[in-house]
């Protein structure tokens, strides 16, 4: 040692071990959308990636769901959605913005969600605006640990801007950051496949990014509220109007004078309810007087938990990392709070939605008889491609490059010489090989599931060393799903 001057004896510690690689988390979603408020602890977090773990800091930081007023007015014809009564029909329909992120992040810890962001553009007195959730994703690209990329208040948008912004998701993903996975809903995803499957894929590109989305259909029937949480206050001042003109006719016009007549009398004006009519009881009445009422409050219950899958699968997403690891698939698993996928598929629907001519799969929500609804695809929205068709080997992979890429940054500036590029393989197949042990790698032996390569005349050249080059070679064998199990049956002949 240089520093040895004085007569003594000098204790020297080495290094034994080289650099370890630590693993990134995988389960870790940003939602973009709008919020009550966005205030914590009296500051503004409007627009500012703000980090939460339940659903009780979600309250506290951003508040609850906007309060969503419904239509009701008599149709031409018969038409979806709708109410009939005396060979007439009613369409409801939502009324002004119908803000989703709240019920996403429902549906998001419901389903073994934890650590995300939020990402609040606005509150519930601004409309929802395209542009407002394009400049969202924008200020995640300096949030390095989100790993899933969620905008459940784009379907509210109109198709063409709903496509716009589903395929800025995808070019953040893909070609921005490069380190996260765009979970897409199917705009109007509850009604016909056909028309609109088909209406997304020819709206939303998959070239050279769709490995880095996945989408789901159809929509879900949520359980997020209860039909004893709906009365007629959920409807707009015209929709009250026409209940009302809908109760006379039924009710044959009860006396004025009857706490029913007042009821219709008053029905559109702003009394307060639930202080002068005792609202519970007056809605328990006409409950178990009309049925066109009683229908009225099951439509809009079930309009308030249709809710698009993207949420809910983010929480799958982290529940299966958190129980098996990335490398699994996040399918054949059970979707919690729901009662039934807004769809039935069946298995020959589903083929076209699996296999597509132009890559563009989307995997399917399905109920099972005896085990529920379940998700019953695991493919990217690149379903041609044979190394990214499987949405767990390119979370895999994002992964392993994340991880190792911040572990060999330790090393930017030291020599590039043997030494260097022996600590280097030493630790990233260290990593590799904790990788195989738990199940992420394919191999009977570590030399079959995977390969480190780096050095002199293996990775560079001499040119490569004097330009201050150092390239690293990984080859890994990832775990694929078995998508297709085919059981082959043949009659042999009796030996005894």
């Amino acid at each position: 040692m240089s520093n040895m001057k004085t007569p003594g004896v000098y204790i020297v510690e080495n290094s034994a071990f080289p650099n370890s690689v630590v693993e990134v988390a995988t389960a870790v979603p940003a939602f973009i959308g709008y919020t009550q408020t966005a205030s914590q602890n009296n500051r503004s977090v409007l627009k500012k990636p703000t980090r939460i773990c339940s659903m009780a800091e979600f309250h506290d930081i951003f508040g609850v769901g906007a309060n969503l007023r419904f239509g009701f007015a008599e149709a031409a014809d018969e038409v979806s959605n709708n109410v009939s009564f005396s060979e007439k029909h009613y369409s409801v329909s939502t009324s002004g913005n119908n803000y989703r992120l709240y019920q996403s992040m429902q549906m998001f810890f419901l389903n073994g969600g934890g650590p995300c962001y939020i990402v609040s553009v606005g509150d519930y007195t601004t409309g929802i605006a395209k542009d407002a959730l394009l400049a969202g994703i924008t200020i995640l690209l300096n949030e390095q640990e989100p790993t899933m990329l969620v905008i459940p208040d784009a379907i509210s948008l109109t198709a063409a801007d709903c496509y716009m912004v589903q395929q800025q998701m995808l070019m953040h993903c893909g070609g921005d950051a490069r380190s996260r996975i765009a979970l897409l809903d199917v705009h109007n995803g509850f009604q016909d496949e056909d028309d609109s499957v088909a209406a997304f894929r020819a709206g939303v590109s998959n070239k050279g990014i769709g490995d880095f989305g996945a989408v789901y259909f159809p929509w879900l029937n949520s359980t997020l509220v209860s039909d004893t949480d709906i009365d007629f206050g959920y409807l707009t001042e015209e929709g009250k109007a026409t209940l009302r003109a809908v109760l006379n006719e039924e009710l044959g016009r009860p006396d004025v004078t009857s706490d029913l007549g007042k009821l219709l009398a008053d029905l559109t004006n702003n009394k307060t309810y639930a202080d002068e009519f005792k609202l519970k009881d007056i809605d328990r009445t006409l409950r178990s007087k009309s049925v066109i009422y009683k229908a009225l409050i099951q439509e809009v219950s079930r309009q308030l938990n249709l809710v698009p899958p993207s949420g809910a699968m983010a929480g799958l997403y982290t529940m299966t990392d958190n129980c098996d690891g990335v490398w699994q698939a996040p399918a054949n698993i059970e979707v919690l709070g729901i009662t039934s996928p807004a769809l039935k598929i069946s298995d020959e629907e589903q083929e076209t939605l699996n296999v597509d001519i132009n890559g563009k799969s989307i995997n399917a929500i399905r109920s099972f008889t005896g085990k529920g609804n379940l998700v019953w695809g695991a493919r990217t929205l690149d379903g041609n491609s044979v190394d990214w068709r499987y949405i767990n080997v390119r979370r895999t992979v994002i992964m392993l490059e994340q991880s190792i890429k911040l572990a060999v940054k330790a090393y930017v500036f030291e020599p590039n010489n043997a030494q260097t590029w022996s600590s280097i393989k030493s630790m990233i197949s260290s990593f590799l090989t904790s990788l195989w042990q738990c199940g992420g790698l394919v191999g009977a032996t570590p030399a079959k599931a995977y390969s480190v390569r780096v050095g002199l005349g293996e990775t560079m050249t001499s040119e490569d060393i004097l330009d201050g080059d150092l390239r690293i070679t990984v080859f890994v064998a990832i775990t694929r799903p078995a998508e297709f199990i085919e059981i082959a049956f043949q009659q042999q002949m009796q030996k005894s």
